[in-house]
């Protein structure tokens, strides 16, 4: 399409609510779809609300990661476009679930730093690459949005167990109990945290227990060189790592008695939990739970797999002092689920089932090849969840096309990285008025977080996503298989993702 014969640039209008009710509410810059937007009314607000779902099968999944991405990546760079990611994925509208949704090459870029001229102009050439791949049925539509990395001597963390119409102790104790989702971060740079991933062990039988979550959240790039980390014991002063800042450690002292609908018992047990962790978890030396041992510079990593090249580099291992944790509190790699009424809102349009003591116990991982594989019997993709810090229990799509994301150091230095994507799930309800919010994945402070399938199998290590800092429309994990290879080759021996502490 020569320049003469390419459409306008969206109006205001449609560039602001174009993507309506999408996490972040990102801006439309352009796109080459020839479909009139039509902006909603107070009569047809729901038909307006996007969705994003996963791409699924389709022939762009064979060649997005062998040649087309860098293909398009390079048209961006020949353009000068700022772009921060390359997703793709289909854009709905949540309440037509009948009908796929059309796939998208969706582009990120910097607020302000493209016009909608010149973004035409790039869409199209695009456009015209895909076509030129055989790819004729996806659109191009390029959005503004940035890549966020979601950062944010005592007694022990406790043993999580299911206690019989108790759920607002249960839901009370979690935040310091040894499952899954604790928020962490250093002691020397408290502004920064993040939430504790998944635990593993030096081969079958180490009495060693580590922690594993995202380098940013506990060697804060902005007071830390970008440099290999390794422990080197007595000779070194520990890099500590603690349970909650005392912003957020305060705040959780206070939910603890504001919980609503308990019994008068529940009630007198929750006072004193109350004093019990406020006499004893008060201070930040009592909340320290371990320190780094190893960590490589923040970067993107190579194999000789080209699958698993490009992948962020983006990981820590904290090693878990015995004090706080041993096998006398130590229940594995679980997730606490919530309440059996929480579960049964989050999951009830699935086919997953309530564990009898609410807590979702890990066991495997995620293939490469099943990220990349479809699913025919869910063509909304894989179900994922995780736990956070920052938001708590969510559940999300991963995608089966993998993404890019590109960031931007001191002005002219640019790194780009390969990416697990994970979209925002909006289950089917059965009433049009009790359509889901828009609630994202994950959020600042969630990095770290390890995301798993319903079986309970690791897929990754989450570190951040796109949109806005507050509100992210993708988040991105990196597989688990390729953190596994690098521990090895940084020197980790045999990572075990299934610890078991000897009694």
């Amino acid at each position: 399409m020569s320049s003469s014969a390419l459409p306008s640039p969206p109006s205001f209008s449609e560039a602001q609510g174009y993507y309506g009710h999408l996490p972040s509410w990102p801006k439309l810059v352009a796109r080459t779809g020839t479909i009139p937007w039509v902006e909603p009314t107070w009569d047809n607000e729901v038909s307006g609300k996007r969705v994003l779902r996963v791409a699924g099968d389709h022939p762009i999944a064979r060649i997005w990661e062998d040649n087309l991405a860098f293909k398009i990546h390079a048209i961006l760079d020949e353009t000068k476009v700022q772009w921060t990611s390359t997703d793709v994925v289909r854009i709905g509208y949540i309440d037509n679930f009948s009908d796929p949704a059309p796939l998208v090459l969706w582009i990120g870029v910097i607020p302000s730093s493209l016009s909608g001229v010149d973004g035409v102009v790039v869409a199209f050439k695009c456009r015209n690459l895909l076509e030129e791949n055989g790819i004729t049925d996806v659109n191009v539509e390029i959005r503004e949005s940035v890549v966020t990395r979601s950062a944010g001597a005592g007694p022990m963390l406790f043993k999580t167990g299911h206690i019989l119409y108790e759920e607002a102790i249960i839901n009370a104790r979690d935040p310091l109990a040894s499952t899954l989702g604790i928020s962490i971060c250093a002691q020397s740079t408290p502004w920064t945290r993040g939430t504790g991933g998944f635990f593993i062990s030096e081969g079958a039988n180490s009495e060693r227990l580590l922690l594993v979550t995202a380098r940013h959240v506990v060697l804060a790039p902005d007071r830390y060189k970008n440099e290999f980390f390794r422990s080197k014991g007595d000779s070194q002063p520990r890099h500590d790592i603690m349970v909650f800042n005392d912003v957020a450690f305060n705040r959780y002292l206070a939910s603890i008695t504001s919980a609503k609908n308990c019994t008068d018992r529940e009630y007198r047990k929750l006072v004193n939990l109350h004093d019990d962790i406020a006499t004893h978890w008060d201070t930040p030396e009592s909340r320290v739970i371990g320190h780094v041992v190893l960590s490589p510079p923040m970067g993107v990593g190579g194999s000789n797999d080209s699958r698993s090249d490009g992948y962020t580099e983006d990981w820590a291992v904290i090693e878990i002092d015995a004090s706080k944790v041993n096998a006398t509190n130590f229940v594995g790699n679980t997730i606490y689920l919530g309440s059996f009424s929480d579960f049964y809102n989050a999951f009830a349009s699935t086919d997953f089932k309530y564990p009898d003591d609410g807590l979702l116990k890990l066991n495997g991982t995620i293939s490469d090849a099943k990220m990349r594989r479809p699913l025919k019997k869910d063509p909304d993709g894989l179900l994922v969840l995780k736990r956070g810090a920052a938001t708590g229990l969510t559940l999300g799509r991963a995608n089966n096309i993998c993404s890019y994301v590109r960031h931007y150091h001191n002005g002219d230095e640019v790194q780009t990285s390969k990416e697990w994507a994970i979209i925002q799930w909006k289950h089917r309800k059965r009433y049009q008025y009790d359509m889901e919010p828009r609630k994202a994945f994950s959020a600042t402070g969630d990095s770290g977080s390890v995301v798993v399938d319903t079986q309970g199998r690791i897929g990754g290590l989450l570190t951040g996503g796109a949109g806005t800092p507050s509100d992210l429309d993708i988040s991105y994990a990196t597989p688990i298989s390729f953190l596994l290879q690098r521990m090895r080759e940084n020197g980790l021996h045999e990572p075990n993702p299934n610890p078991v502490l000897p009694t």
